[in-house]
Formats: C-alpha cells, structure tokens, sequence
C-alpha cells in the first residue's frame, strides 16, 4: 500500500482528496496536516511514502514544508498542490527536488496516477499543463541556458533526443512510441540522464532541457 499524507489548510478539500485517493486499492491515507509543520512531523511519525502539500498554508507553507521533509524525512516524495498562479513557486519546488506538482482542478485519475508514479519513483506533472508550465517557468535567461547546454554536453545523441520529450511532458510510454523504442528501453535512458546531469528527478531533467533551448 502507498501511505500517503495529505496537507491542506482547507478540511474540504482534504476530504475531496481523501475519498478520491481512498477510491483506489493500492493508496491508503495515513494522515492529514493543516499546515506545513504538521505535515512534517506528521509524515515522519506514520512512515509517509507521499506528501501531497498545498503551497498556501498558514504556520509554514508547502514550499518551507518541503525543505523540512527533504531533512526529516528524506524518503518521503512531495507532490506540490498549485494553481496556474502560482507558477513560480512551482519552479522553486520543482528546482528543491518535489515529485511534480498537480493542479488543484485535475481530474481525479491525474491525482491518482501523480501518487502512484511519485510512489514509484518517477516525477509528475499535470499532462494538460506540462508543456504550458515549462515553457512558461523554464524560458532560458542566458546565463542558465549557457549552463545548461554545458551540462547537456555529457549526453549521447540518443540520450538528447530521449531528454527532449521529458521537456515536452510526455510519459516513458509515449516517448517510446514517438522514437520506436520499448517503454522499458526509455525508463533505463531516462535514469542514464538522470545519472549523468546530475538531477533528482525527470522534472528536473525537462526543465534542464527547456533552459539549454532542446527541443524549441
């Protein structure tokens, strides 16, 4: 079972998520937070494998939440609960290691397929906003696009190529139909790259690509 925390300041919508999430057979919620602190101590107290945390919540936010799992309880995966106004705060949580974020109005299998893939070590976006959400938070400033194009030095042609669909959003199964290659080919180049430029996640990995221009 993935034992997941919820973090929200609003009892309504923690209720929504709960009743969604608890509607699956693999995701039970273990524990709920009004606010960032909780949400730290509490993920740590019930052995938490996924945090969805709010961004905005009083006492400590999502993004302060965020940094204190990272060191009280570092096996924990955060998934950031965010609205389209909030985009730069998504590039922060993003950029500090969370698992992707979701938007608040996602269908209830996007939240549902976020815990799973975050349980499973892989990072999430909201696959309607993916592309809209990069572009927008990763327009390469000049300095961070010469930075990233050093780094991206280190990777093969085929490893270039696989990188520039994680920055367009897509899944391991979708990139493996774009480029002909079996969902378990890309999941092995996709660790590779990981490896390689250094990032936590895949998140990380299509904005690298984003600031280096792959792919524009």
């Amino acid at each position: 079972m993935i034992r997941v925390l919820v973090a929200d300041d609003e009892p309504l919508i923690r209720a929504g998520i709960r009743m969604i999430l608890t509607s699956a057979d693999d995701i039970v919620v273990v524990a709920e937070a009004a606010n960032g602190r909780e949400a730290v101590e509490l993920a740590r107290a019930h052995a938490v494998d996924v945090a969805l945390l709010d961004i905005q919540m009083p006492v400590q936010d999502g993004l302060s939440a965020l940094d204190g799992l990272r060191s009280a309880a570092p096996g924990v995966r955060a998934l950031i609960l965010t609205t389209f106004g909030e985009r730069e705060n998504v590039l922060r949580a993003l950029s500090s290691g969370g698992a992707g974020f979701l938007l608040k109005d996602s269908a209830p299998g996007e939240l549902i397929a976020a815990v799973r893939a975050a349980a499973g070590g892989d990072a999430f976006l909201s696959p309607g906003a993916t592309r809209h959400v990069v572009d927008s938070l990763a327009s390469p400033a000049a300095a961070r696009g010469e930075e990233a194009r050093r780094r991206l030095t280190a990777l093969t042609e085929r490893e270039l190529e696989v990188l520039a669909l994680l920055g367009e959003g897509l899944s391991n199964s979708d990139a493996g139909e774009r480029i002909h290659m079996s969902e378990a080919t890309v999941k092995a180049y996709v660790s590779r790259i990981l490896a390689k430029l250094g990032c936590e996640n895949r998140v990380q990995a299509a904005l690298l690509a984003r600031d280096a221009g792959l792919g524009v």
